[in-house]
């Protein structure tokens, strides 16, 4: 999905930058890396996405099936993961993500992307009330085992937030990331949502320069 360069700060508030009073939940860290696969895999892949993302959602659903078992599985790759959020839904998404253990964060993503019609675009039948999003993404977490309190908590941190735009003003400036998906690998930029064998064949290239 291309973005212009425009910033998503405007969307949330000058707020955004101003350090969160309320607590993160015990025993997690929403700033730590999250990744999937071996950090000794001779290929890195850093994914730069958007949870409200089409192109992400079918790189996930239909890629991802097959990228996971043959390459991430094997010790062949490592995937690290990058918010770049195209609107304040996507931002939501990624710090209540973001506040999930990491081993709980790969399966919530993708959870989040075979049901985005069903939380990211409920079609809206009355402008003047316009979707619940919070409300509409509660239950995928609530699913993923967090509590009502500590929802509230990640949709409403401020520090998070600004980590956030942060590290996708950062990729704007470094890897002049404007679209998503958006893969670096093994430091080379890659956009768009590769088939199976279109990443597999990148993937093995990298491996082998």
């Amino acid at each position: 999905m291309q973005i212009s360069r425009r910033t998503i700060l405007s969307l949330v508030g000058a707020t955004a930058l101003a350090p969160s009073a309320l607590a993160v939940a015990p025993g997690v860290s929403p700033y730590s890396q999250r990744s999937i696969g071996s950090p000794k895999a001779p290929v890195t892949a850093i994914e730069y996405f958007s949870l409200t993302c089409t192109h992400c959602a079918h790189f996930a659903n239909a890629t991802m099936p097959e990228v996971k078992p043959k390459l991430v599985d094997t010790g062949k790759l490592q995937i690290i993961y990058r918010d770049f959020p195209l609107d304040a839904v996507a931002l939501m998404a990624a710090q209540v993500a973001r506040y999930l253990p990491p081993d709980e964060y790969y399966p919530f993503i993708e959870a989040l992307f075979a049901s985005q019609d069903n939380w990211a675009f409920v079609p809206v039948t009355d402008p003047s009330h316009p979707p619940d999003y919070k409300a509409l993404l509660y239950p995928y977490a609530a699913l993923a085992g967090m509590d009502q309190s500590t929802y509230n908590t990640a949709v409403a941190d401020q520090k998070l937030r600004a980590f956030i735009l942060q590290g996708q003003q950062e990729a704007e400036t470094m890897y002049h990331v404007n679209a998503t998906p958006t893969f670096i690998i093994n430091g080379k930029t890659f956009q768009g949502a590769m088939d199976y064998t279109d990443f597999a064949a990148t993937v093995a290239s990298a491996a082998t320069a």
